[in-house]
């Protein structure tokens, strides 16, 4: 149960609170991602909006009084803060859906894949990926999204607009998260640090998350398989392994990823960009991991390994791999024959028996 005693106003002066969680609305990015002013003014830009809709971000409601409490948090103000992790929010009713991520409680369950959601809203847009079913179509290229918020992203590809400005360098985002994530790179006002090893956040959500790598802690656990993890995001990326989700899709050769950093990593392999360079033999590469494994080349350095046998490897993601081989997990399955792999890899070598030979392209 939660203790509501945890649960800080900061100001609650001529604020309605809304207990009934049953009617909670929630999109599946930042709720900050929404910008301050209109971005789009032509309405034909959208197809299938219903009458009740907010005029700011083009979020659909099922009724009026719906639109009137969404539009509280473009004003800006965060009234409702969670006393486990001090992160605030414009309504009670999103506090209350965060309260479940520390709380673990997920009442939602999809009756196909038996995945569970912190709200209805995200369990509505999650069977879309069973039915098919994407009724939000951009009217400029006929891309068609099975959320509102993924087409009022998209649309925003096509009229060029960043509607989110870092003040340091002058850069713009499409979206507030891809903006926060920018700042990180100038350093920003760390004030949160931590004890153990030193390290500073810009706020104090970051160092909790921080802190269970020195503590161990695991509270996000997989209902399915009953792995646990640090991080929510890090479970949220694991289940779509047993749902065989992938949602973030590349416009330019249809490969789709199960998180949006893959997604940007393989957009560089179309564009040619290498922004990693090894100052010691002057390489380029795609990613910042690459670029760390390749260094360990040079120092021949072996940081992970394995307690059962003791091999070494030179990044913890080929240790996963390996473990594999002593655990005899395997997570990749064959739809056509039901034979199981510990790699992706080989799961698409042992593809092209059943093809004749030939390559198997990626499934979107």
């Amino acid at each position: 149960m939660i203790d509501m005693e945890n649960v800080n106003h900061l100001d609650t002066s001529n604020t309605t609170i809304f207990n009934n969680i049953d009617t909670v609305r929630e999109t599946d990015r930042d709720e900050e991602d929404v910008p301050s002013e209109t971005f789009i003014k032509q309405e034909p830009l959208y197809r299938n909006i219903p009458e009740h809709s907010c005029e700011i971000c083009k979020e659909t409601f099922s009724s009026e009084q719906e639109v009137l409490t969404h539009k509280e948090m473009h004003s800006g103000e965060k009234q409702f803060q969670c006393g486990m992790c001090e992160k605030s929010f414009s309504q009670n009713s999103h506090l209350v859906i965060h309260i479940r991520s520390h709380t673990g409680e997920k009442p939602f369950h999809c009756e196909i894949c038996g995945k569970s959601f912190t709200d209805n809203s995200n369990l509505v847009v999650h069977k879309r990926i069973h039915t098919g079913e994407k009724p939000f179509r951009c009217e400029i290229c006929g891309k068609s999204f099975s959320n509102n918020s993924h087409l009022a992203v998209h649309v925003q590809i096509h009229t060029g607009e960043k509607p989110f400005y870092c003040d340091i360098c002058g850069k713009s985002f499409i979206t507030n998260s891809h903006l926060k994530r920018h700042k990180q790179i100038h350093g920003g006002d760390k004030l949160h640090q931590c004890e153990v090893c030193g390290k500073t956040y810009i706020d104090n959500s970051q160092l909790i998350i921080h802190k269970r790598s020195h503590t161990g802690e695991k509270p996000y656990h997989c209902d399915i398989c009953e792995k646990s993890f640090g991080k929510k995001s890090n479970l949220t990326e694991h289940e779509r392994i047993h749902t065989g989700e992938n949602p973030f899709h590349c416009e330019i050769c249809g490969k789709s990823f199960t998180q949006n950093s893959h997604l940007v990593v393989h957009e560089r392999i179309h564009s040619g960009e290498k922004p990693y360079q090894c100052e010691i033999c002057g390489k380029a590469f795609v990613s910042k991991s690459d670029l760390n494994r390749h260094r360990k080349r040079h120092t021949g350095q072996k940081p992970f390994k394995c307690e059962i046998c003791d091999k070494y490897f030179v990044c913890n993601r080929y240790l996963t791999k390996h473990r594999r081989i002593h655990t005899g997990e395997n997570i990749f399955h064959c739809e056509i024959c039901e034979k199981s792999f510990i790699t992706e890899s080989l799961l698409k070598r042992h593809k092209q028996i059943h093809s004749g030979g030939k390559s198997v392209k990626d499934e979107t």
